[in-house]
């Protein structure tokens, strides 16, 4: 018998023990919640390169002014690479609000829009890491959540043994069969799991990339358009 065929692979569960069943529920519950992962991941990140890059573009051909980058980032607004920017923007308006000499904003302007920025970064990260460390359970804890499986399984069978006083391969083959399925969909849940949080670790770097870019060319455009603070000052 074929043990890799489905209809024998589903004897073998049907006939393991209760522990090893629940041990292949969970094992599949954990794979089912990681490919959803990994699949809306998969989008999240191709949509936030997209956005970045349109983004990108934007400030380095169309921004002409900070008037036409409040109205482009309300418009952005859903976006993460837009929020990023927002939230220095915001401090860029309270600065401008206040009623400090001209020469202290421009002293205090350009520290407090870079922890703005790095503020706003670490927000959208955070919620892109969101659901990414379950992936990397899922590669610590599979494999041996399925040998947990695998060795009572055996335990199983030697106590089976035991009782019917034989030790024919007829006898010990099917539970030890039975038994090293929980180590192998153990393994089947671990592998894709590693190599999506590493992949998705190596995305998060790169996005973070795209926002510290943003950001530069954020601070750009407000030292280009110091003269919207002298004109504030002397209304």
């Amino acid at each position: 018998m074929d043990i890799f065929t489905s209809s024998a692979a589903f004897t073998l569960v049907a006939n393991s023990t209760l522990a090893v069943k629940i041990v292949l529920i969970l094992l599949v519950l954990m794979s089912i919640f990681s490919w959803s992962i990994i699949f809306s991941k998969l989008y999240i990140f191709l949509i936030a390169k997209r956005d970045n890059k349109n983004f990108a573009h934007y400030f380095e051909n169309e921004v002409v002014g900070l008037k036409g980058l409040e109205v482009k980032l309300n418009e952005y607004r859903k976006k993460a690479c837009a929020r990023v920017i927002y939230v220095a923007f915001k401090e860029l308006k309270r600065i401008e609000q206040t009623s400090l000499p001209l020469n202290l904003k421009l002293k205090i302007l350009e520290e407090n829009l870079k922890r703005a920025l790095i503020n706003g970064r670490q927000i959208e990260l955070s919620n892109l890491k969101k659901t990414i460390p379950f992936l990397a359970t899922c590669s610590n804890a599979a494999p041996f959540i399925g040998l947990f499986g695998t060795v009572w399984g055996i335990m199983h069978s030697f106590h089976s043994i035991g009782l019917q006083k034989s030790a024919s391969l007829a006898t010990v083959a099917p539970g030890i069969s039975e038994a090293l399925i929980a180590t192998a969909v153990g393994l089947a849940v671990a592998i894709p799991a590693t190599m999506a949080y590493n992949y998705f670790l190596t995305k998060l770097q790169d996005v973070d990339k795209d926002f510290a870019i943003l950001g530069n060319m954020f601070l750009n455009l407000v030292q280009r358009n110091l003269i919207f603070f002298k004109e504030k000052e002397g209304e």
